[in-house]
Parts: C-alpha cells; sequence; structure tokens
C-alpha cells in the first residue's frame, strides 16, 4: 500500500495489557486483558476514547496478551472498517510475536522448529482480526508510569478480579481514573499525545491465514 493510501485510513492508538493473578502457579489462575482506543474524532476536533475488557477464569499473561489484541481488533473492526492503528503493549512475547515469529511459523505451515507453538490458535485468530488493517507494534516498559498503559493493566486486573467481559467497546473511564490517581498523589506524567504528528511505521504486512488452516 503507497504513503498516500497510508494517509488515507483514519488512525488509531490502542494501549493494551493483560493480568493473570497467580500466573504460573498451578491451579486455576483467573485473568484479564483490557485496553484503551484512542481517535481524533474531526467533527468534535477532540479525542476520543473508548475501553474494552475481557477476562478468563484459568489463564496465563501469554494467553491474555493475544486476547487483549483479539478482542482490540473485533471491536474496531465491526463495520468493516480499517484503520492505521498504533498498537501499544508491555508484552514483548506479543510485540516480538506479532512483528517476527508469525512470519516463521506461517512459512512452515504453522510449526517451529522447538517444537509446539504455544497458544497456537490465538496466536492464528490475533494475525486475522489485525490483517486488514495497517499496525504499527510498540513496546512500552510495564509499570512505569505510563498512563495509558497503566489505565489498561488496570482495567486488565479489574476483569480478572471480578471475571467480567465488556462485550463491545464502551465508553471510556481513562479521564476519571487519571483524575483519581493524581488525587492521590501518582501518576504525575502526562498521557502519550495522540501520535498522528509523527511518522507512522506499519510492520511487515500479516500473513494470510486461511480458514482451514485455523486449529480447532
Amino acid at each position: 500500500m503507497s504513503d498516500d493510501r497510508h494517509r488515507e485510513l483514519p488512525l488509531l492508538a490502542i494501549f493494551a495489557d493483560e493480568s493473570c493473578l497467580g500466573n504460573g502457579r498451578e491451579g486455576s489462575n483467573p485473568g484479564g486483558a483490557g485496553g484503551v482506543i484512542e481517535y481524533w474524532n474531526s467533527r468534535t476536533e477532540r479525542l476520543t476514547r473508548f475501553d474494552y475488557w475481557v477476562s478468563e477464569p484459568a489463564t496465563t499473561n501469554n494467553r491474555m496478551a493475544l486476547r487483549s489484541v483479539i478482542e482490540a481488533f473485533r471491536g474496531i473492526s465491526r463495520k468493516g472498517s480499517k484503520f492505521r492503528v498504533v498498537f501499544t503493549s508491555d508484552s514483548q512475547y506479543l510485540v516480538k510475536g506479532m512483528t517476527e515469529w508469525v512470519h516463521g511459523w506461517n512459512a512452515r505451515g504453522w510449526r517451529r522448529k522447538g517444537g509446539t507453538i504455544e497458544n497456537l490458535e490465538l496466536w492464528q485468530v490475533a494475525v486475522v482480526e489485525a490483517a486488514p488493517h495497517l499496525v504499527e507494534w510498540r513496546w512500552v516498559r510495564g509499570h512505569g508510569g505510563h498512563p495509558q498503559n497503566e489505565y489498561a493493566n488496570f482495567l486488565a486486573m479489574r476483569a480478572a478480579r471480578e471475571q467480567t467481559t465488556s462485550v463491545a467497546l464502551v465508553a471510556s473511564g481513562f479521564e476519571e481514573w487519571l483524575a483519581s490517581e493524581r488525587n492521590k498523589g501518582r501518576m504525575t506524567a502526562e498521557p502519550d499525545p495522540f501520535p498522528a504528528g509523527r511518522p507512522f511505521r506499519p510492520a511487515r504486512a500479516l500473513p494470510a491465514v486461511t480458514k482451514g488452516s485455523l486449529t480447532s
């Protein structure tokens, strides 16, 4: 796709995080994933935000990182729209997977040299959901005071504790959460500005995954 076509697609910023209570311990570990989606509304000339979250009763951090991608792209794709997306996560597993690993796995028939692929079905679904869009995958250090990432962590942890799911995108509570955090003397950093003013660097196009190749 040409640079001109890049500019024609609306731009979204997605900040996502995952949580697993007791990750790695024996027994059932409830988990959640959540995120905040931002876009510039040209009609109101304001930044508009939506939230989403999802939970599982027995899961892992890595599974929920992938769920954070799947739910985000399902949410923005409900009307068949296509976007430029800057997707920010603190999961290196996710960012490396979507920018590097999936291409090698796909070339080998969704196998890897060292054995089976962890969370294979979720990887394939994540690729299918994200593929229609142009995506720049960004990593941010977790729990570093990054407001949008910390808010995504708040959504993920709440979903894990309460075992709730947003079902669809909902009006964001980011501003209220940020004000509450600042009243407690926390979260002094400014939110990331909307990325419209910087170069958009989409990752390599995701591989095509046919329905027949999806695991059951």
